[in-house]
């Protein structure tokens, strides 16, 4: 027999699905693009750079992952200065 705060719900089943579906998605539109943008820069394919960023993360036990975040600060600081100079006279 299943207690009533033990029994979920198929409505509630599918709305935490969604929502941790729509995490994933935010994750893969925002995350994967700091390795897709090394990955151009070296010649080579997002997911060899993605998968090295998650070995180097479990190899190391963190320095990996506090790689991926400071290069995602330094290319957004990059982009905000670039975007920024638009011309030789906004020197």
């Amino acid at each position: 027999m299943i207690n009533s705060e033990q029994h979920v719900t198929k409505k509630e089943s599918k709305t935490n699905m969604n929502k941790s579906h729509n995490l994933l998605l935010y994750f893969q539109k925002r995350g994967y693009y700091v390795c897709q943008r090394i990955a151009d820069r070296l010649g080579i394919r997002a997911k060899i750079v993605r998968t090295s960023f998650m070995y180097l993360t479990f190899v190391t036990l963190g320095f990996g992952f506090a790689l991926y975040v400071f290069l995602a600060f330094w290319m957004r600081i990059k982009d905000i200065v670039y975007t920024k100079r638009s011309s030789v006279f906004d020197l």
